[in-house]
């Protein structure tokens, strides 16, 4: 492992290691390191978001690679682009030496995230290919199939956020293809990385099973520091679903967010067929037409165009925004600005309430009051109960004043 005899891996090591109090020093460890196991990185259960496990990863990423040698070593998949995003501008950061250091043979990085780049990438492969890749499972396997991809000499596999992905029926079929087909775990170490993966056990035992990792498989398991950030607070209001868009509205106004997130539900297949626009669009047009707020409106959507998506992304992470999305920012967006989260419509799990209330309260000690506010009719308290039983924690209801004042 050449990487782990540099100097300055420790002191990106240690300087990151600040700026994450509660970042999982176990993955680091030289037996998790050195040794050639598949690991599964389950940080189930875990409240607090933004605790370092993309830095986790990529530390083990970093540690196996071998830079004077000019071939794909790592590839990293994500389930969305702007998780990509996140997670290539980490392992740019790790990859730049320090000063006093510039000698030194470094790695790049490549990302392959969809868009309109697939060509210049092609021609970046074939010259001199990078050590690591970061993509989306879709542009992945568009470039494995035409042979213009090879990952013969590929170290380490990780799949992030490796619960969504195989939840998603989009991208289970090609994962698995990639996790059996295009590679084999005899030369390969194996990292399945995500916050919350139900019945975990299970999952590691099926993982052996269908040979997507090798017998000997380390399950790490990340306590965090408290169950709940002391400064997030969750509450909810009770309202009609005609009253929604009126109900959120006063909310923003009253809360007056430094950033925040509105979270909306995927719109069902029957409401498509019968040509009806998506909530994400109906919220967008009454915000921008009535919200008399600071924050501009911004729309993240799946069916944006690769572009479109970016911008949105990237003026989010500059200032401060009000973000209309599905659970497609749920995953992975990283914006420590963010004080509150609004569930327009409730999500469909625990799991995925989890996910939506970690894109706040992820500063380190930071004195902000954050908020998660579900809008929810009579009939959904017990869904919302129900989160709350499997989550350990208590909302508050808000008993709101007249609409009508």
């Amino acid at each position: 492992m050449p990487f782990l005899s540099q100097a300055p891996f420790y002191s990106l090591f240690f300087r990151h290691r600040k700026t994450h109090p509660s970042f999982p020093v176990e993955l680091t460890r030289p037996r998790l390191q050195l040794s050639e196991k598949s690991a599964a990185g389950v940080y189930r259960n875990t409240y607090c978001k933004g605790s370092g496990k993309t830095l986790a990863y990529l530390l083990l990423v970093f540690s196996a690679l071998d830079f004077n040698r000019s071939a794909v070593q790592a590839l990293i998949v994500v389930p969305t682009r702007e998780l990509g995003m996140q997670v290539t501008k980490v392992a740019r950061g790790l990859a730049t030496m320090p000063k006093g250091c510039e000698g030194t043979r470094t790695c790049t990085v490549m990302a392959l995230l969809d868009g309109g780049m697939l060509k210049r990438h092609r021609s970046w492969l074939k010259a001199e290919p990078p050590q690591i890749v970061v993509a989306t499972i879709g542009s992945l396997c568009q470039m494995l199939e035409k042979h213009v991809l090879k990952l013969e000499a590929m170290r380490v596999l990780v799949i992030d956020e490796v619960d969504f992905m195989f939840n998603s029926s989009k991208q289970v079929h090609l994962l698995r293809k990639l996790l059996t087909s295009y590679s084999a775990i005899s030369s390969r170490q194996t990292i399945l990385a995500s916050a919350t993966i139900p019945q975990h056990n299970r999952f590691v035992h099926d993982c052996v099973q269908q040979k997507w990792t090798k017998n000997d498989v380390v399950h790490v398991h990340v306590n965090p520091v408290e169950p709940m950030p002391s400064n997030l607070c969750h509450k909810f209001v009770i309202c009609s679903k005609k009253e929604r868009l009126r109900t959120l509205l006063y909310l923003l106004q009253k809360d007056m967010p430094k950033s925040g997130i509105v979270f909306v539900g995927e719109q069902s297949e029957k409401s498509k067929k019968l040509g009806q626009p998506p909530s994400t669009t109906l919220i967008i047009e009454f915000l921008r037409a009535s919200y008399m707020g600071c924050l501009e409106v911004i729309l993240l959507e799946e069916e944006m165009n690769f572009n479109a998506r970016a911008t949105s992304f990237s003026e989010l992470r500059e200032r401060g925004c009000l973000l209309v999305s599905t659970d497609i920012a749920s995953r992975g967006f990283d914006l420590p600005q963010t004080t509150h989260i609004y569930n327009f419509d409730l999500p469909r799990s625990a799991v995925d309430y989890l996910h939506r209330a970690g894109r706040t309260g992820r500063i380190p000690f930071s004195k902000d009051k954050c908020s998660v506010t579900s809008l929810i009719t009579k009939e959904e308290r017990f869904v919302l109960q129900r989160f709350e039983n499997e989550l350990m924690f208590q909302s508050e209801e808000l008993v709101l004043e007249s609409l009508t004042n």
